[in-house]
């Protein structure tokens, strides 16, 4: 592991001790991508323990044969699995829950009825988004983008003090995403996230 992982992991860790000890949610999110994490499997295997992988397949005919892989990977690594946008396919693979874009985030709730063991995390790229999602049920939303992000989706960043004032007033727990690196994690010790997000932060080669 390169210098570059230990900076990102040990400040996703640092926040994770600073949030509320019945917290239970993992300090280190890794976000699969079709182009930018072409192979989730080694992407996920770099992950320490503790961490968790969100396993986004945007639809893809292969995504039930990957996130089987994904979960005998991650359950022997101590890893979690959430599976983006699609709670068939979280149930059916085993997963520790499912990550919802912030179009769905008011299914948190109904989930969390049905699956109250879940982890349930959900997209927000607004305050306002950031407390319906945390409203309806969900136990942490991901803020993007803090800082300039190479992701199709990605707004204008936040920066560092923006994105701190959004924690403080969204309610509940927020990681931060979008951009996020080596260079950059440890401007977001101060800010109250209860973690840090990534994909190519996270990716091989990269860390």
């Amino acid at each position: 592991m390169g210098d570059s992982f230990w900076d990102l992991s040990r400040t996703a860790w640092s926040l994770s001790r600073r949030a509320a000890a019945q917290n239970p949610l993992p300090p280190l999110l890794l976000f699969t991508d079709p182009a930018r994490t072409p192979d989730p499997m080694a992407a996920a295997a770099a992950l320490p323990t503790g961490s968790a992988v969100v396993y986004r397949a945007f639809g893809a005919a292969e995504a039930p044969e990957v996130a089987r892989e994904l979960r005998t990977l991650t359950a022997r690594r101590g890893v979690r699995l959430l599976i983006g946008a699609d709670a068939a396919l979280a149930r059916a693979v085993g997963a520790d829950g499912v990550h919802l874009p912030e179009r769905l985030a008011l299914r948190a709730g109904p989930l969390r009825r049905a699956r109250p063991g879940w982890i349930i995390t959900a997209a927000a790229h607004s305050l306002p988004a950031a407390r319906r999602a945390l409203a309806a049920g969900a136990d942490a939303v991901v803020v993007s983008a803090v800082f300039p992000s190479r992701s199709a989706s990605a707004g204008p960043p936040l920066g560092a003090l923006r994105f701190a004032r959004l924690v403080r007033a969204a309610g509940g727990p927020v990681y931060a995403l979008g951009g996020v690196n080596m260079k950059n994690a440890r401007r977001l010790l101060a800010s109250g996230a209860v973690g840090l997000a990534a994909v190519e932060g996270l990716a091989p080669g990269r860390i």
